[in-house]
């Protein structure tokens, strides 16, 4: 008798080929089964991720309260309504205010085009670039005297297209703020089962790296976040601060939008219009002092604000380089619109997490 158990049958080929033929079959459906997934979620994806980031940017307000004994659910529903009032109490203020002072800014603009000189300033005509366009236009300026429905008839058809569009964008734009905060609610209910499964995966992946990556996406999420509205809210602050003491009217409406455009980060470049409005106002009135003030206040202090206030802000929550957040922050806004500000923070923080890891390794020593 054999002291060994004899081996087993050797695979044949067909076998081999049988076995090669099942794995790629499961494969196959498991892509199916994602690409699904992927159609089913893609309507959503923005709300998503925008949900997502607003989830992580605001859970230690959350935690907070559930630390102090409220339940979850009661604590999301306080969120929820805490953010739906700080969006709409201010619009619902404003809102009457609004259409007075489009229509003061209206009849400003036509006093400032009815008082143009004949020729214009030697400094406008000779700024490099546009110089030459300005001077060419001007004689239309003039002609024109301020009525703008005369110097706009030729781009009517352009213009209506354009507000059609805008509107579609806003009213979509609506729908996915609804959609994000649902999201973002149920990650507030939901969220702490949620994060443990992720970083679960993480480290089933990656180990103890994983695990960390996972924890600098998360700081580098909530870090953006924290960055973009604290500097909105300084910036509309500031921006309320400069107007008072200026005498501008219509505080609230500019402070307002300077917060809505500072945020946006798309609409960023209007906040200088906000302040440079303001200046032009007070000119127009003959406060030339006053003018010159607010542009500086706007120049140094709302605009340059965001130079210094985002960056501390952000490198709060996130132990990724300063210069790593800049580049992920203007680089994710490039490649992936408003949700890369926090895409690209994100991906170069696990990059930078798992190049960390990599280097600590210590390198094997030849025999």
């Amino acid at each position: 008798m054999p002291n060994a158990e004899s081996p087993g049958p050797t695979p044949t080929r067909h076998t081999q080929t049988a076995l090669l033929a099942e794995r790629a079959a499961v494969l196959l459906l498991l892509a199916l089964l994602l690409y699904g997934v992927i159609r089913v979620l893609e309507p959503f994806g923005l709300a998503i991720a925008f949900g997502a980031f607003i989830a992580i940017g605001t859970w230690p307000l959350r935690d907070a309260m559930v630390n102090r004994g409220i339940p979850r659910s009661i604590a999301a529903t306080l969120m929820l309504m805490l953010l739906i009032l700080s969006l709409a109490v201010p619009a619902l203020a404003l809102t009457p205010e609004l259409g007075g002072q489009i229509a003061q800014a209206s009849k400003v603009a036509r006093d400032l085009l009815a008082g143009l000189p004949e020729a214009p300033p030697a400094w406008l005509s000779g700024l490099p670039l546009v110089g030459g366009t300005i001077s060419n236009w001007w004689p239309q300026l003039l002609h024109f005297q301020g009525d703008f429905s005369e110097l706009l008839a030729p781009y009517a058809g352009r213009i209506t297209s354009l507000l059609v569009d805008i509107g579609q964008a806003a009213a979509a734009s609506v729908v996915q703020i609804l959609l994000a905060l649902i999201v973002a609610t149920a990650f507030w209910v939901s969220g702490d089962k949620l994060a443990h499964e992720v970083a679960d995966i993480a480290t089933r992946l990656a180990g103890e790296t994983g695990r960390n990556a996972v924890a600098a996406a998360e700081g580098a999420v909530r870090g953006v976040a924290w960055g973009i509205v604290g500097t909105g809210i300084i910036q509309a602050v500031l921006m309320g601060i400069g107007l008072t003491i200026a005498g501008v009217p219509g505080v609230g409406v500019i402070s307002f939008l300077t917060l809505i455009f500072s945020i946006s980060q798309v609409l960023g470049p209007l906040v200088v219009v906000a302040w440079l409005g303001a200046a032009a106002w007070l000119y127009s009135e003959g406060q030339l002092a006053w003018a010159i003030f607010m542009g500086l206040w706007g120049l140094i202090m709302v605009s340059g604000s965001d130079n210094i206030v985002r960056p501390l802000l952000i490198k709060r929550s996130s132990e990724m380089p300063l210069s790593l957040i800049i580049l992920g922050v203007f680089g994710g806004l490039i490649a992936f619109g408003f949700l890369g500000l926090f895409i690209g923070p994100a991906l170069l923080a696990v990059a930078h997490g798992l190049l960390k890891a990599w280097r600590a390794e210590e390198a094997p020593t030849n025999p």
